[in-house]
């Protein structure tokens, strides 16, 4: 079951969403706007985070092979394991 949110708006900002609630046609209710207006907000975050990681590979894919380092999986998993020892004090 989810959780439920109260908020409370005054003045101009009840009069705006009223008003985009009212005006637009889109939303049958107050409730359904803010929805709306999370979910962009939530879609726009992960848009974001996909932008970054792209970037992060796209810098990978063109990096000469002189900057990449010869790693294998027991080095990796030891020094993830000390990072996280070092992170926990």
């Amino acid at each position: 079951m989810a959780a439920g949110v109260n908020v409370r708006f005054a003045g101009e900002l009840q009069n705006f969403i009223q008003e985009r609630v009212l005006k637009s046609g889109l939303y049958s209710s107050t409730s359904e706007y803010i929805r709306d207006l999370v979910r962009r907000d939530y879609d726009k975050e992960e848009q974001r985070k996909w932008a970054w990681l792209r970037n992060e590979l796209r810098a990978g894919a063109v990096a000469d092979e002189s900057e990449f380092v010869p790693l294998d999986a027991e080095t990796l998993i030891s020094k993830a394991k000390k990072r996280n020892k070092a992170n926990a004090r």
